[in-house]
C-alpha cells in the first residue's frame, strides 16, 4: 500500500536566540522573536542576518514572525534599529507576506506598532505586512494566495 509522503515542518536552524521553522508544502517559515536585551543585541543582529540568508537560500515567500513570548527591555532607539534592519533586509528577498502575531504585553505591542510605523514611513516595503492576535489566523492568512 502506498502512503502519499507528507512534508512537515523543518528546523532550518536553532540556537539561544532564535528557531526557524520551514513547511515547503505552504512554503511559511515561522520564527520566535528575540527578546531584545542590550547585553544581546550584536547576537541578535547576527540572528537576523542567518535568518535572513535562510530566507534567499529556500527561497521562502510568507514568513511568520511570532512575537508572543517576546521581552523588550532595550530603548526604543535599539529596538526599532533591530526591526528596521529586520525590514530593510526583507526588503532584498522574495518575500511576499509577512504575518506578525501579537505578543500579550501591552509594552511589547506599543514598541512594535510604533517600529512598525516608523519603518512605513522611512521606506516602502515591497512585501504585504498583517499583525494578528493568534497563530492560526495569522497561519491563514499566509496560506491565501499573494
Amino acid at each position: 500500500m502506498n502512503t502519499p509522503l507528507l512534508l512537515t515542518q523543518m528546523v532550518l536552524f536553532n540556537n539561544s536566540l532564535i528557531r526557524l521553522d520551514y513547511n515547503p508544502a505552504t512554503d511559511i517559515m515561522e520564527v520566535e522573536y528575540p527578546d531584545l536585551h542590550d547585553y544581546l543585541l550584536p547576537e541578535i543582529k547576527r540572528s537576523v542576518d542567518i535568518l535572513l540568508d535562510t530566507v534567499k537560500n529556500y527561497d521562502v515567500k510568507r514568513l511568520l514572525l511570532d512575537s508572543t513570548r517576546t521581552i523588550i527591555s532595550v530603548g526604543d532607539v535599539e529596538s526599532r534599529e533591530i526591526a528596521t534592519y529586520l525590514a530593510a533586509g526583507l526588503a532584498r528577498t522574495r518575500v511576499q507576506k509577512v504575518a506578525r502575531v501579537q505578543s500579550p504585553s501591552a509594552t511589547v505591542e506599543n514598541t512594535a506598532q510604533q517600529n512598525i510605523r516608523h519603518i512605513s514611513q522611512v521606506q516602502a516595503l515591497p512585501f504585504k505586512l498583517e499583525n494578528f492576535s493568534s497563530k492560526a489566523l495569522a497561519l491563514e492568512w499566509l496560506g491565501g494566495k499573494a
